[in-house]
């Protein structure tokens, strides 16, 4: 990861970026490559502590990415937390925003010169919320849930995300309040995403993106659509009850509960040319209809297929939450919480591409592979191959971690757990302190 972060985002990228937005290009310890990158770094280690990144950048761990400064040349770095701290919040969030998709656009040449040759790069959509700390521009900007015993306590922040079928690589995120007057619903996050997506690519979607709205902006975008429909919206645009698999051409129209809040968006005759498909998946007792709403000409079973992989994407956010720690962001304004994001993207993309590459050297699906796992073989494996004395050396230990990598393989299960999978929440209860008697 260290060494792919080296060579997709130089020195010279930051520097471009900088006189772009008029800043003044400075030589000091904590650049904002090495900001970046310390940043990453911290979402990616269990520790992920102000302390333990500053530690490690004293200890040498990242001297490639040091500016030709005084204090860098002469080693003379402090372990006090307060000048990253300060870097950190001075950091200019477009300058992380740009940086980022810089990066995942060469990503992602990078990986797919070695993928396996698409006709459409498949993206999978779909939304999740995010809990923040309790402060007050955080609570004025994300209001956190009420009901009728009164407000929560946390804010909370409502994202759509978009991943790559093959690569797993996860675009830039659309965020917005998930409660109070200014609130964003998934669909209005899911049209700003799709346009950083090149032409011709194809999104799928569940039943709550399987909406005229949805598909309509797809199409002006120039992008395919494999949604999901309710089996109300299904008979109803098929203009009859559904009893057999079928895959039938339809023209969907909006209706009048489509217009009501989107009646500037699309022009009076506007419609969306299509297929139906009603297809009957499961086995025994679990078989139930499906109902895929598309607008490309792949063969029925094929667009059943592909949608039987949107699954993937909840693994992908169980990993963005969990493993890169995106459940809970803790920082106090909205520049820090969204600049905390988009490097906490950065840092699930860099572990998606080693996994990618270990899955080609073990010709495998990289969704075959243990995404914490993999996480855990880099960190640990990465400073000794940074130590290594010559370039072979320190090439035979990459490659090293990529076999490692390539054996992180999750388990296949052939039949259903015995036990109900369920979370319980942790409780947080501390002893009551007793009044000690004279």
């Amino acid at each position: 990861m260290f060494g792919l972060y080296e060579q997709l985002a130089p020195g010279e990228l930051f520097r471009l970026l900088q006189r772009q937005m008029g800043m003044k290009v400075r030589h000091r310890i904590y650049s904002a490559r090495l900001v970046i990158w310390m940043m990453i770094s911290q979402r990616l280690q269990a520790r992920g502590t102000l302390a333990s990144s500053v530690e490690q950048l004293v200890q040498g761990r990242f001297d490639p990415l040091l500016s030709q400064c005084k204090r860098a040349r002469e080693k003379n770095i402090g372990l006090s937390t307060g000048g990253y701290c300060q870097a950190r919040q001075h950091l200019p969030k477009l300058l992380v925003s740009r940086s980022m998709d810089e990066f995942v656009e060469r990503l992602r040449h990078r990986l797919l010169e070695s993928a396996s040759p698409f006709a459409h790069r498949v993206y999978l959509l779909d939304g999740s919320s995010l809990q923040l700390e309790h402060e007050p521009e955080l609570v004025q900007a994300f209001p956190p849930a009420s009901n009728q015993h009164g407000k929560s306590h946390w804010p909370v922040v409502r994202i759509v995300v978009l991943h790559d079928l093959e690569t797993g690589l996860a675009e830039r995120p659309c965020w917005g309040p998930l409660n109070g007057a200014q609130a964003v619903s998934e669909q209005a996050l899911a049209e700003r995403a799709m346009q950083a997506l090149p032409a011709r690519s194809v999104i799928v979607g569940d039943r709550n993106f399987g909406i005229f709205a949805t598909a309509y902006h797809a199409q002006q975008r120039r992008l395919g659509v494999i949604f999901r429909m309710t089996a109300v919206r299904a008979k109803a645009l098929m203009g009859r009850s559904i009893w057999q698999q079928s895959d039938e051409r339809v023209c969907w129209r909006p209706s009048r509960w489509d217009g009501k809040k989107a009646q500037q968006t699309w022009p009076a005759d506007a419609s969306l040319e299509g297929r139906l498909i009603a297809w009957r998946v499961g086995r025994g007792k679990h078989r139930q209809w499906l109902y895929l709403f598309t607008t490309l000409a792949l063969p029925a079973e094929e667009v059943v297929e592909i949608y039987g992989r949107r699954w993937r994407i909840e693994t992908d956010l169980r990993s963005l939450k969990q493993t890169v720690r995106l459940q809970r962001i803790a920082a106090h304004s909205i520049d820090m919480m969204e600049k905390e994001l988009l490097v906490a993207v950065m840092a699930y993309n860099l572990v998606r591409a080693i996994m990618f590459q270990a899955a080609q050297h073990a010709g495998i699906d990289p969704r075959q592979l243990s995404f914490t796992y993999a996480r855990n073989i880099v960190l640990d494996g990465y400073p000794k191959a940074l130590a290594a004395p010559t370039a072979s050396q320190q090439q035979q230990e990459l490659e090293r971690i990529i076999r490692l990598v390539a054996r992180c393989r999750l388990p296949q299960r052939t039949k259903h757990r015995s036990y109900p999978r369920e979370v319980w929440g942790r409780g947080y209860r501390f002893p009551v302190r007793r009044r000690e008697k004279n």
